[in-house]
């Protein structure tokens, strides 16, 4: 079976998201330099960088983003129960590929890098995630995206991941 199908019946839509992650492997390594430090965002995108930086056999841990302080809909939201922002490198001239599991709006990009130029001045930072769905608010592009996929705004798509560390897809009606 392909990451993605569709059922032509009733326009059903099948993500892998294990097979989607083998592709997202394979991208990164493409995309990453030897002094390129992961960065993920919590938290589809953290257990990304968790897992990748496990995968890739590099040492230490990966950097977790936080876009609660820094959203535009921070009033409505207020503090989200993800984790905070970590960053086990120095940000200021930093190579950083930035990982998220779903790029829709563009909102969350935005809000994570006003955090990240609150640590320093990257060099560099570039975007990878697992899925494009597309819908974009504002203009942020990923380099990397192990599938790009439509889904009608009523739908919201996020990474889910069970105790043994298996990813797959939560799709949920707003």
């Amino acid at each position: 079976m392909s990451p993605t199908s569709s059922n032509a019946g009733g326009g059903h839509l099948t993500l892998d998201a294990e097979a989607l992650y083998a592709e997202l492997l394979r991208g990164v390594r493409a995309l990453r330099g030897p002094q390129t430090h992961l960065a993920g965002i919590a938290s589809g995108g953290a257990w990304l960088a968790e897992r990748l930086q496990r995968d890739l056999g590099l040492h230490g841990a990966a950097g977790v983003l936080s876009s609660s302080m820094h959203r535009d809909d921070f009033a409505q939201r207020g503090l989200a129960s993800s984790a905070q922002t970590t960053l086990p490198f120095d940000v200021n001239g930093a190579d950083i590929l930035l990982l998220d599991d779903v790029l829709y709006t563009g909102r969350t990009i935005r809000a994570v890098l006003n955090e990240l130029f609150d640590y320093g001045r990257p060099a560099c930072v570039r975007l990878a995630v697992l899925v494009d769905r597309g819908g974009r608010q504002l203009p942020v592009a990923a380099e990397f995206a192990a599938a790009r996929v439509s889904l009608p705004a009523t739908q919201l798509l996020s990474l889910a991941r069970a105790e043994d560390g298996a990813f797959h897809f939560d799709v949920k009606e707003v």
